[in-house]
């Protein structure tokens, strides 16, 4: 009997991280894979356009949990997902990330006694006020096997008394989707279709510390259209950030505005492509971070820590807190300067899904 394993995907970063551990391990011709998805993101341009770009396999099951709030959809994913365990009873469950799906997987797999790997373990933000940092640390404390994308991840994981014999440090798989598809990005017509010509910032925002309370939300569109007068902005717009902008007013102020492009949340082609081409972005969102840290795209974090601080100390990433007045000002400063320094992070090259394949490879040798 060939091992059973399930990598569990729901939220649209975690289609990225996937697809090149689910192409690797595949490669290798030993194991019976099981791709299910959770459906956390529910919207298509938030999930299933992915599959499609990336060439990834449509998934064998689907749970279709779509919307609730963290606890509700947590607790709809464990459930269901508790009873595809029963049903399928794998030798291993994958989870990528940290998100609801990443933790109600974890925990459903541990409650039955199926090991969990974890690719992305140990990154910290040391904020519990989010939801993403809770799901980060018990995924890694439930995980047999922890699949780093960066050498302080490791201490991060050791201080919290998990030993470094289950931690592994790889790369970054969302790293080796970017590398892997690197060569289409130039084919995309995105800015044509827009209309774009020559310099803009990219930006993105969906995290409750700056798109739930409409006081901060007000300070952060009076910021991106104060940014737009030095700069045409690309806003792709996630969809709880268009209903929080809808509910207290403050679309219309955007949609008219001829310098801010607003669109729907669009492929990862052409999202990357508009990131690698972009002057600078500005974003709340981990992975980008890391994504224009490789492109060497100047990146401002408007958070007020990181859980990915490499990009910071060797990449191209700036974190400025959420003082909103400052963006504009910092907007000004990262284009005053002539160029960034910057570092691709070790094990950045777009083989880390190799490296796991052949950790979980070894896994199951040493316990068949």
């Amino acid at each position: 009997m060939r091992p059973i394993i399930h990598l569990v995907v729901g939220a649209r970063p975690n289609y990225i991280k996937a697809n090149p551990v689910f192409q690797r391990l595949d490669e290798l011709d030993k194991f019976d894979l099981v791709l299910v998805n959770t459906g956390q993101h529910y919207d298509h341009n938030m999930a299933a356009i992915f599959i499609d770009e990336l060439g990834m396999k449509a998934p064998d099951i689907n749970l279709g949990v779509g919307l609730g709030t963290h606890g509700s959809q947590t607790a709809k994913i464990l459930a269901a997902y508790e009873e595809v365990l029963i049903e399928h009873s794998p030798d291993l469950v994958v989870v990528f990330g940290d998100v609801n799906s990443t933790i109600a997987c974890s925990l459903a797999a541990t409650k039955l006694q199926v090991p969990v790997a974890h690719v992305e373990a140990g990154l910290r933000s040391f904020d519990w006020s989010m939801p993403e940092e809770v799901n980060r640390v018990l995924t890694d404390r439930l995980a047999t096997l922890l699949f780093a994308t960066s050498p302080e991840a490791e201490s991060n994981l050791n201080k919290e008394g998990i030993a470094s014999a289950g931690i592994h440090f790889v790369g970054n798989t969302m790293i080796d989707s970017l590398v892997h598809c690197q060569g289409h990005f130039a084919k995309s017509t995105i800015r044509n279709d827009l209309g774009l010509v020559g310099y803009y910032a990219l930006m993105t925002f969906h995290r409750p510390s700056n798109v739930d309370n409409e006081a901060s939300l007000q300070q952060l569109v009076t910021a991106i259209i104060d940014v737009a007068e030095r700069l045409p902005g690309i806003f792709p717009v996630h969809p709880r950030t268009r209903n929080k902008l809808e509910n207290v007013g403050l679309l219309d102020s955007l949609q008219n505005n001829d310098k801010i492009f607003l669109i729907d949340p669009i492929g990862y082609i052409d999202f990357m492509h508009l990131q690698q081409h972009a002057t600078i972005v500005l974003t709340d969102s981990g992975g980008i971070q890391e994504e224009s840290t490789f492109f060497g795209v100047p990146c401002l974090t408007v958070r007020d820590n990181t859980e990915r601080p490499i990009t910071t100390t060797l990449g191209t990433n700036k974190l400025i807190g959420i003082d909103y007045r400052r963006i504009p000002q910092e907007v000004d400063l990262a284009l005053a300067a002539n160029s960034i320094e910057h570092t691709v992070p070790d094990l950045w090259d777009g083989k880390a899904a190799n490296r796991i394949s052949a950790i979980i490879d070894d896994y199951f040798n040493n316990i068949l």
